[in-house]
Order: structure tokens, then sequence, then C-alpha cells
């Protein structure tokens, strides 16, 4: 290794002169952000910041740092924007200050100041975001609420004077019906009353903002003063009346009844009978309409009284009583009873009413003010807070229609409502920024979309598919690029139209194509389907011909399902036609279905047997029941006992040639047709079909030039020119060289020619699956029953290595065709005698013959193994020597150790 320094440690170098570092310039501005421009760290700068903004550094300054340090840290530019933002808005809530302030002085000096706009101009200054917490607003505000509490409590003073009124009028008809002396006692008293009332009625009057009040209120005041007035003078005349006849007899008793009758006793008169008045005859039919009138309106009462409407029955009640002063000299006096009762009722509902009303207001209170005092992570948002809001104010527009408004609770209410609007307040501007961000987003997408339609005004490399999903893509971004007010959306859809229907104009036009296309293939396919023959052929052609349609041009799901509906509707009623003629002709072959199905069964039945010869026999016979022996020996035993000799004839020829099968005249005909004809004619044997033998060179028929071909029509497949020659011609051919070779491994001897197959009648869909689902378990049950014989051979075998007796083992046919005798021999020989040698390089041997995999302890040693193998070339193979390894494991010593290496390469050599 070589040294990372020539200098050793015991001799130090001298001190290097050091290198000045590189100062950086100083920013212009460091000096004045406190050094943020030269803090190393972020959380400096922001600390630096701070302490620069909390001297209040002005708007120029300000930017003019925001400007160098945003490129910078993003963090402390951040508090720099927030402070720009700040003095923005301080901005924008000074002007709207002043232009809300202009507003509240413009009220304030009106002369008759409307209560409604008063309270609209708080509300409309909140929801305009007026900074109504700071001076001037705050100042003109509280003057506003001064000016309105003031012109309220100047209304509620002009009610309780109304009251007033009434209440003295009423102790003047009280003392009405009281002696005179009474009356003249509390003379004074109710004077100075009568007086104070004047004076605070003048008063109210003399209020600088009685010109403020309502008129109503002012209707009320002057209609209470003249009826006091008129009640008092009425009062002092009748009492002065009275005074001077209780001096003078000879004066007149004054018209008060009570006091009349008092001063006759006083003077020694008898009083005078009450004078009952009857009623004047009216015309029977002018009673009758004013009785139905006045029962109308007694109806309408009650039915309002019933369902509690305060201020309607208070109308209905109105009306009731113009009608009694209309017609109650008309009316009867039940009639007139129960209209006196019903508006003592209304009297009674208007208290109560009046006194709910005050309750439901009083909760619509406590709703209005619990919006914003609710628990923490419970607020309610701008939505919700909106709705809440609208319903609360309907609701105490419902109660005010149900009673008389109660002022104080209004403006508690109403105050409530707009703290908790500042929460809608707040919603309605960020829904307006997004609703203004939204509008942005769908005016760039409707650009894109006219750009995007310049430039693809034909589809890349004709994928209409690709053309028809961007169309998509687009139309679903439009879909969810946010909420849009109806006005705004209104404003924006036809431009999305226009834009969408010109970048789709390519494809509209050639889908119309596509459709008249698609409607002539429909004619087509309907024509073909109305064919007496249907052609296969054709159709696919026409199938495919929609599929390339389809595929190249995409259409609107529903209508291209409907398309194809139409298009495959005469097809397939042509192929349901070609079926049931199928199934009709299957229907006519039943009896050949039936030899099936019975074969079928007797298949299953020796599979479950578990015995495999008796599966292999039940194989054969359903063989020849597929080949139609079992049909044509059924047909000739149906023939009658007169052509026994000839069937049993016919039967050996067929048991001997296994290629042979029934004629087509036999496959289609039942067995019961064969009886009849065998009485007419003798039953001709089934001659052999001739073998196809190669021939040299061109020598077949028609392909001599000196031996030109037949002419005319050939017959039909699989007929032979030679079939009927006798069999000595074939027998002769078969000494020759091909026909000693044998049968193919793989040629299946018991199946039918392909011409006569080709013949054969086909079978029905439940003969065809039975025989196939015979056949199936049956192979596999043969497979299990050859795999359980191969494992108990092998099972013996090791049971006859460990106990060393030889008649356990198994014989040559349970050990399988891999075994010669000889080898058993070998192997019964190495069983019989003492246990001697070594297994190891036989195992070893037998594993690689076997092509199985050693045991890991195992392996190093059959690597050596091999490698020794590879120096001795013209040594046999261990493939070729397995029974000779064989028996020298089975002679050496019982391993329990190798008894599953034993098995594992048996298995696999022993295998069939």
């Amino acid at each position: 290794m070589f040294p990372f320094s020539t200098q050793s440690k015991a001799n130090p170098t001298p001190d290097a002169p050091a290198v000045s570092a590189k100062t950086s310039e100083v920013h212009p501005l460091d000096a004045l952000t406190h050094g943020a421009f030269s803090a190393q760290t972020s959380g400096e700068r922001m600390a630096c910041i701070r302490e620069w903004l909390a001297t209040s550094p002005g708007n120029e300054q300000l930017q003019q740092v925001f400007k160098e340090l945003s490129g910078k840290d993003k963090g402390a530019a951040k508090l720099l924007r927030e402070k720009l933002d700040e003095i923005k808005r301080s901005k924008t809530q000074a002007t709207i200050a002043l232009e809300w302030a202009d507003k509240a002085q413009a009220l304030l000096a009106l002369s008759k100041l409307n209560l409604a706009d008063a309270l609209a101009w708080q509300r409309d200054a909140a929801k305009a975001g007026a900074p109504l917490s700071k001076e001037p607003l705050a100042g003109l505000k509280a003057q506003l609420v001064e000016r309105v509490r003031a012109i309220e409590d100047l209304q509620h003073r002009v009610q309780v004077q109304r009251e007033a009124a009434v209440l003295l009028a009423q102790r003047i008809e009280v003392l009405s019906t009281k002696p005179w002396t009474d009356a003249q006692a509390a003379q004074e008293a109710l004077a100075a009353d009568v007086a104070h009332w004047q004076t605070e009625a003048d008063v109210l009057v003399a209020d600088a903002n009685w010109s403020s009040v309502d008129v109503r209120f002012v209707t009320q005041l002057h209609d209470a003063q003249a009826q006091l007035q008129l009640v008092w003078q009425a009062f002092q005349d009748a009492l002065a009346l009275t005074i001077a006849a209780s001096q003078d007899a000879a004066a007149p008793l004054p018209k008060v009844p009570v006091w009349a009758d008092e001063l006759r006793l006083a003077r020694g008169l008898p009083l005078e009978p009450a004078v009952t008045q009857a009623k004047p005859k009216v015309d029977p039919e002018i009673r009758a309409k004013a009785t139905a009138y006045v029962a109308e309106v007694l109806a309408k009462l009650e039915h309002e009284m019933a369902q509690g409407h305060g201020k309607a029955s208070a109308g209905a009640a109105n009306a009731l009583r113009q009608a009694l002063k209309d017609n109650g000299r008309l009316i009867d006096d039940k009639l007139e009873a129960q209209a006196h009762a019903a508006l003592v009722a209304a009297g009674e509902l208007e208290g109560w009413q009046r006194w709910r009303a005050d309750q439901l207001r009083e909760e619509l209170v406590a709703k209005a003010e619990g919006l914003l005092k609710r628990p923490e992570g419970q607020a309610i948002g701008g939505r919700k807070m909106q709705d809440l809001l609208r319903g609360l104010r309907e609701q105490w527009k419902l109660t005010d229609q149900g009673g008389v408004p109660n002022h104080m609770l209004w403006k508690r209410f109403d105050e409530a409502c707009n703290e908790a609007h500042k929460v809608v307040e707040a919603w309605l501007e960020k829904m307006k920024a997004e609703s203004a961000e939204h509008r942005a987003q769908r005016l760039a997408l409707i650009e894109e979309v006219k750009a995007w339609a310049e430039a693809n005004r034909v589809a890349l490399d004709d994928d209409w598919k690709g053309f028809s999903r961007v169309l998509h893509q687009f139309a679903d971004r439009w879909r969810e690029a946010g909420h849009i007010g109806e006005k705004m959306f209104a404003e924006l859809q036809p431009l999305w139209k226009a834009a969408i229907d010109h970048a789709a104009g390519p494809l509209e036009s050639l889908q119309k194509q596509s459709l008249q296309a698609r409607h002539a293939m429909i004619d087509e396919a309907r024509a073909l389907g109305a064919e007496a023959m249907l052609r296969i052929d054709a159709v696919k052609a026409l199938q495919q011909r929609w599929q390339a349609e389809a595929h190249r041009v995409p259409i609107d799901r529903r209508q291209e399902q409907k398309l194809w509906d139409a298009f495959r509707k005469p097809i397939d009623e042509a192929f349901n036609r070609k079926t049931a003629e199928r199934e009709k002709a299957q229907n006519a072959l039943s009896e050949r279905d039936r030899i099936v199905l019975e074969a079928s069964k007797a298949l299953q039945a020796a599979n479950a047997s578990g015995d495999a010869q008796a599966i292999r026999s039940a194989m054969s016979a359903l063989e020849a029941a597929l080949s139609g022996q079992r049909l044509a020996q059924a047909a000739v035993v149906a023939a009658g006992p007169a052509e026994t000799d000839t069937a049993a004839a016919q039967g050996e020829a067929v048991a001997e040639t296994p290629m042979a099968t029934e004629t087509p005249d036999v496959a289609q005909e039942g067995a019961a047709g064969e009886a009849t004809e065998a009485a007419s004619e003798p039953v001709k044997p089934v001659a052999a079909p001739k073998r196809v033998v190669a021939m040299r060179g061109d020598d077949r028929p028609g392909m001599k030039k000196e031996e030109p071909a037949a002419q005319g029509r050939g017959g039909k497949f699989g007929d032979r020119k030679d079939a009927g020659r006798p069999a000595g011609r074939d027998a002769a051919r078969g000494s020759g060289r091909m026909d000693d070779r044998g049968p193919r491994r793989d040629a299946r001897t018991d199946r039918p020619a392909y011409g006569e197959r080709l013949d054969a009648p086909r079978l029905g869909d439940a003969a065809f699956r039975a025989q196939r689902d015979a056949l199936e378990q049956a192979q596999f049950a043969l497979r299990k029953l050859a795999a359980q014989a191969h494992g108990e051979a092998l099972t013996h075998l090791l049971t006859a290595w460990e106990t060393r007796d030889p008649a356990q083992v198994p014989t040559v046919q349970e050990l399988g065709s891999r075994v010669s005798p000889a080898a058993r021999s070998a192997w019964v020989k190495a069983v019989a005698q003492p246990a001697s040698g070594e297994a190891a390089t036989a195992l070893l041997r037998l594993e690689m013959a076997a092509e199985v995999p050693t045991p890991a302890e195992q392996l190093s040693a059959r690597r050596m193994y091999q490698l020794q193998l590879l120096t001795k070339r013209n040594d046999p193979a261990p493939a070729q020597t397995w029974v000779q390894d064989a028996a020298t494991v089975l002679a050496s010593a019982f391993d329990a150790a190798q008894v599953r290496r034993v098995q594992n390469v048996l298995k696999v050599l022993l295998k069939p």
C-alpha cells in the first residue's frame, strides 16, 4: 500500500499560510431587514423578517424586500406576502368603510328615519365586508342603534298610552253604573288622570323622533285621544245635569238610566217600566239573506279559531261585528247570541295568540343565538348556516302573522342572525372565488378544445376510437370542472356546445356513413336469413365486415347494441331453424342413441366395479355401439329365424373385421324397417372395405396416359371402383411387404374408416355426452388401477428385499413390460441369497438411469462417480444396466435409510 502522506507524524509540517475565504458582498437590503439576507438558515431569516415587520415598514419597502426574498426563501417571503395582503385588505376595508359611513350619515341626517333602512344598513354593511368594529363605522352604528331604540321606545309608549286611554274610558263607563254620588266623588281623581294622560300624549307628540314613528301608531294615539275626550266630556255633562236635577226638582233628568232612577226615587216618582221594543216585521226573503250572510261569517270565524290563526281570526271577528251592525235587527236571538259568544272566544284567542307568539319568538331567539355557541369541532358550515338562517327568519315571519310584533325580541333575534350570517358571508366569498376559478378553468378548456379541433380534423392513423376517447375525456373534464352559478353556466354552456360540436364534426359525419353501411349489412343479413339454405361462409364474411366496421367507427353504446340486435336477429333465426331441423333429424335416430346410452351405462357400472377386464370389455362394447355394429346385429336378429345363418355369417364377418362399419342404409333405417325388408329379400352380407395400398409411381386409375380417366360424375365419398371385387385379390396383396409390418402403434383398429364414419348418423346430445363421460371415466379408472397395481408390485418387491423372501417377488405381469423374465429371475436369486455386497454405487447408477435427484449428503459422491464414468467411455450407461444394478441393491442388506431412494428409482423405472 502506498502511504497517503510523505510527511512523518514525528516531523509535522509547518503551518501553511491561511487562505482568506472569499467574503460575499453585503446585500443592500440586509441592513434594512436586520440581517435577513446574510442569515445562514431559514429560521434566522424568518426571525429577522418578524423583527423588521414589528417596526411597521412602508408598503414600498415591503414590496422591494418581498421581490428580492421570494426567490431565495419561500418561508420568509410568506410572512411578507401575508403582511402585504393585510395592508391590501385594510385599504379595501377603508374604502368600504368610507362608503358605508356616508350612507350612515345620510340616514342619521334624515328627519324621518325608516326603521327598516336603519336595520338593513348594518346587515348590508356586514355583507359587504365593512369593518363595523372600527371607527368611524362603530360610532355611526352606535348612533343608528340608539336612534332605532328611541323610535321603538316611542312607539311602545304610544301603545301604552292607547291602553291607558282605554282603561280610563272603562273607568268612566263603570261609574255610569254606580250611584251619581260615587261618580261625583271620583270626578276630581278622574280629571287629574285625564289631564296627566293628555300631558303624556303631548310629550310624545313633541318628541324629536315623532316624525319617524310609524303612521299607524300616530293614528292610534289620535283616535285614543279623541275617544277619551268624547267620553270624558259626556261624563262631565251628564254629571253636571245630574247635580242640577238633584238640587232642582223641575230640572230634567240625565240620560244615564241608573242616575235617572235614583233621582226619581228621591223625588218620590215611580220608576219607568222597561220598554222592550219589538222588532219590526221584515220581509222573510230579506231576513233569510241576512241570516245566511251572518251564519256564513260566523262559520268562517269559528273555522279560523279552530285553526288557531290569530290575525285571520281577528279579521274574521271584525267582519262578524260589521255583519251584526248591518244585519243585527234582521236575525233571530239565537243566532245573535251565538255570534256574540264567538266574538268573546275570538277575543280570548287573540290574547292567547299574543302570549304564544312571544314564547315562539323566544325559542327562535335562543336558536339564533345558539348557532355560534356550538361545541368545538361541530361548527356549522356556510351552506347549512344559510339554510338555517333562512328557515329561522321564515318562522319569525309566520309568528308575526299570528300575533302583535315584539320589537325587543326582534332586535335580539336580528343581531344573532346577523352575527351568524358572517359565516355565510365568508363561505359566499370562498364560493365566489372558487366560481371565478372554475369559470377560468372552463374557458381554458373551451379554448383547448378549439385548438385540438383545429389540429385534429382527421383521426391519426384512422384511429377513430382514440378520437372518440379524447372527446369523452374533454366531456369528463367539463363535468368535473367545478360548480358555477346557473347564470354563469347558462353563459358558458353555449360556448362549450359550439366548441365540442365543432371538434366532433368529423366523427359525426363518419358515424352517419357508418350507420348507412350497417343498415345495408342488416338488410344483407335479412336476405341471408331468408334463404332456404344457410350459407355459413357468407354469414361469417358478413359478420367479419360488421366487426371491422364496429372496430373502426365507434358510435353510442345503446344505438350500437340496437343495431347489433337487429343484425343478429335474422341470422339467429336461421340458425335456430337449422338447429330445429337437426334436432328433428336426431329424434329420428333414437334407436342408435338408445343403444349407445345402454352401452354407456354398462361402462359406468364397470367403472364403479373397479375391474379392469370388465372396464375394457365395456369399452369395446361401447366402441362397437358407436361404430354401429350393435345396431346392425339388432336389425339382423329382427329379420327372423329364416335368416339366422346369414346373420351369423354377417356377425362373424363383422367380428373378424374391426374396421368395418354399417352401411349408410343400415345407419339410416331402424330395426323394424330391416325386419320388413328381410321378409321380401334375403339380407346381404356386409362387404369388408378395401384397404388403401400405396402404388408405385403414377399408376393410379386415370393417371396413365393410355388409360384416360373415366368421364361423368363421380360417386360418393368413400366409394371404390373395385368395391365389388372378391377378397382374394386383397388376400394376395396381404402377403406383400407393406402388410407384413402390422398395424401402427397409434392406429385405432376398432374405429371405422373415415368415409364410413362420415356417412354414419350423428348422435343425439344426451347420447354423445353420456358416451364421452363414460369413456373419460373409464380411461381414468384404468389409469388409476394401473397406478395401484404398479404401487402394489413395488411394495411387494421392497417387502421381499426386507424379509429376504423370494416368494413375495411380484410376477412378470405385475412388474410390467419393462421387466423381462430373466431380470425377475435375477432379482429372485438376489433376494434368496444371504445379504452381501455394497449398494451405494448401484443406487447412484439407478438414480442416474431414472434421472431422479440424489439426496444432498450423496451429491458429492454422485459427482465423483459421474467423473469416473467419463473416463470409461466403452462401459454401458446406467440406463442400460439398471436391471443388474437393481439386483445388486436387492442382494445387499436391507437399509431403512435407503428404502425411499430405492422406491423413488423403481417407481420411475418400472413405470409402463
